[in-house]
């Protein structure tokens, strides 16, 4: 009965180490999803408000045009350094967005996928019912020695 007793107590450390190891891998793989997920907000926050930018950009162009071509009767704005100011804005802000957006490909590319989390090959129950099995086993022999 002691050896059994033995056997249960060292398989039940054994099972809590492995539950141990699980839950910490878990917990980091937990921590790497947060950051990631953070990280990608704080970015779409950014793409937000730069595209808020752009709106009031390209309403300000429009207005501007409408003035002009309401006012002056002027459609052409060759050499119109206001109309290129906007002009050059809004690419600008194009290109801020564009760089943000690869940002985030960027950290979704490096980011930890649910299939690389290793999972147990063998289940609890397994490892229980072999273990008692093996202990069983011990206990036949040392009953076949005496």
């Amino acid at each position: 009965m002691s050896k059994i007793w033995d056997d249960l107590k060292s398989n039940m450390k054994d099972w809590s180490n492995a539950a141990v190891e699980k839950a910490e891998e878990v917990s980091k793989v937990a921590v790497a999803k947060t950051e990631e997920l953070t990280k990608i907000s704080k970015i779409k926050l950014v793409i937000h408000q730069l595209q808020r930018d752009k709106n009031k950009e390209l309403s300000s162009l429009g207005r501007l045009v409408y003035n002009h071509s309401k006012e002056a009767n002027m459609s052409n704005f060759t050499g119109n350094a206001e109309f290129f100011s906007h002009v050059e804005k809004i690419d600008s802000i194009n290109v801020e967005i564009l760089d943000k957006e690869k940002e985030i490909d960027d950290i979704k590319a490096y980011s930890i996928n649910d299939d690389q989390i290793s999972t147990p090959t063998i289940s609890t129950e397994e490892i229980i019912h072999d273990n008692l099995e093996e202990s069983t086993q011990n206990q036949e022999e040392d009953k076949s020695s005496q």
